[in-house]
């Protein structure tokens, strides 16, 4: 097992606020007193909560004891000279260094959040090897690999580790390094702050129909620009599309255009659209942002950030969070309001299908794509999720691909896609509750008995199965 080597000699760390382009450099520091870690044995703890999944257990092995209740006064000060409000300054001493240390002897695992939280930021070797040195005693982990930061995250997330108290201020100081304009999105709702993660780029937040404006994020497309199927010559018949139709109007968003851009506001058939496409879960969804009285129409964004390697969307107008799997808002003034999107359907497609069923389709224009040809599906995300995702319901492979949706009962199904494809290219009728599955453009369609969209959508089983974890799988 792969362990943080300490190097006895004295080190610079690197703070860098990757919004900026200079360097901070920070105070000359020593690891000299964190090389003695012993790792004690795994099966000598065990949490005093609900059992873990035999799986998981499997996977991750027995997870450490954890305290409740408050912290101690030494604790909380190693807290606030670690990660309180000096790191404003961008700046680490050899006091931070001495405050990590009494954190990680402090047996409590719930602070391996913010030592995690921490990691994910550093760019300095050294630094990174203090905090993985500090995680690795608080957990009891030794590493297999030096990806400290994925390991430790995956086994805090899959043994269900609690936060420690006041945890969303601190990991608010830390991730503002990054991105200052965060502050107003790591507010207090109903999201789980210990499973969001930064997702290596900055938020967007352009206002609404100024994405021309060149922008240092991924860029979401206003009121883009659309051709017709003998105007797009550019598309070739294997490239893959997601179809909306709304309203007797269809329209193809190519998924190369979708890689670059992960966030579209269009209008299709009267009604206004918020399209998120998440490459690490293969899922494009169609959000009605219209029709919410007493609120103006929210303008959906990319954060930056993830959760559990899903995109965290926002509204630019508000800062208010989405859950952008499940549509409602989970932060700010529209959570307040108990603002929740509902779903058009999207139908993963060849565009050769999709424009063979629907000639009359309209798709987005080239010039959308930037010049850029992504396909992350094929190749970036080949050997699964590249960020922290803890445990994955065993019932499917993690990148199974899965049409999912919620039945007229509010029950969550997922039908696998393959065997469902097999089943309707087979004549076979496939239900359940007030849900249908019909092939459609080339991908499959959820409708009622009466041909309604329900508003299903395509996704990795990972991702679906982490938002809806009691979900019902299809065939049963």
């Amino acid at each position: 097992m792969l362990q943080p080597k300490c190097q006895p000699r004295r080190r610079t760390y690197i703070i860098r606020r990757v919004s900026r382009v200079n360097l901070f450099v920070i105070s000359i520091v020593t690891l000299l007193s964190l090389c003695t870690v012993a790792i004690a044995d795994e099966d000598s703890n065990s949490n005093d909560t609900a059992p873990l999944p035999q799986y998981v257990i499997d996977i991750f092995g027995n997870p450490p004891k954890t305290p409740t209740g408050p912290l101690s006064d030494e604790i909380v000060n190693a807290l606030e000279t670690a990660f309180g409000e000096n790191l404003e300054t961008l700046t680490w001493g050899e006091e931070q260094t001495d405050a990590v240390q009494t954190i990680a002897e402090s047996g409590d695992p719930r602070l391996a959040w913010l030592i995690s939280d921490m990691m994910r930021i550093s760019t300095s070797q050294p630094l990174t090897q203090l905090l993985a040195i500090s995680s690795g005693r608080l957990l009891n982990l030794e590493y297999d690999k030096p990806d400290y930061w994925r390991e430790t995250t995956d086994r805090l997330m899959a043994w269900n580790i609690p936060a420690p108290p006041n945890y969303l201020h601190y990991k608010r100081n830390i991730y503002t390094i990054i991105e200052p304009v965060w502050d107003k999105l790591f507010v207090e709702g109903d999201i789980d702050w210990r499973h969001v993660s930064w997702g290596g780029v900055l938020i967007d937040n352009r206002p609404f129909d100024k994405t021309d404006e060149l922008c240092n994020c991924i860029p979401a497309a206003d009121n883009p620009e659309v051709i017709s199927v003998k105007e797009a010559t550019w598309l070739k018949d294997d490239d893959v599309v997601f179809g909306v139709e709304v309203n007797g109007e269809y329209r193809a968003y190519p998924r190369r255009i979708m890689e670059v851009r992960e966030m579209v506001n269009d209008t299709l058939g009267g009604r206004n659209l918020g399209i998120p496409y998440c490459t690490l879960c293969g899922a494009a969804q169609a959000y009605f942002t219209d029709q919410l009285p007493g609120i103006d129409r929210p303008v959906l964004r990319t954060s930056g950030l993830l959760i559990r390697s899903n995109k965290v969307m926002y509204d630019v107008n508000t800062y208010s969070v989405f859950d952008t799997f499940k549509g409602n808002a989970v932060t700010g003034p529209l959570a307040g309001k108990k603002v929740a999107l509902t779903q058009a359907g999207v139908v993963t497609a060849k565009w050769k299908d999709w424009k063979t069923a629907h000639p009359e389709t309209t798709v987005l224009a080239e010039s959308l794509a930037l010049g850029r040809d992504f396909d992350f599906r094929n190749n970036r995300d080949a050997n699964g999720p590249i960020f922290p995702i803890g445990n994955v319901d065993p019932r499917l492979p993690v990148q199974e691909d899965i049409v999912g949706l919620i039945t007229e009962s509010g029950k969550p199904i997922a039908f696998q896609l393959s065997k469902a494809t097999d089943a309707l290219n087979d004549g076979k009728a496939i239900a359940f509750e007030n849900i249908r599955l019909e092939l459609n453009g080339g991908g499959v369609r959820a409708v009622d008995a009466n041909g309604k969209d329900l508003g299903g959508h395509q996704a990795f089983w990972f991702a679906w199965s982490q938002f809806y974890p009691e979900t019902e799988l299809w065939p049963m």
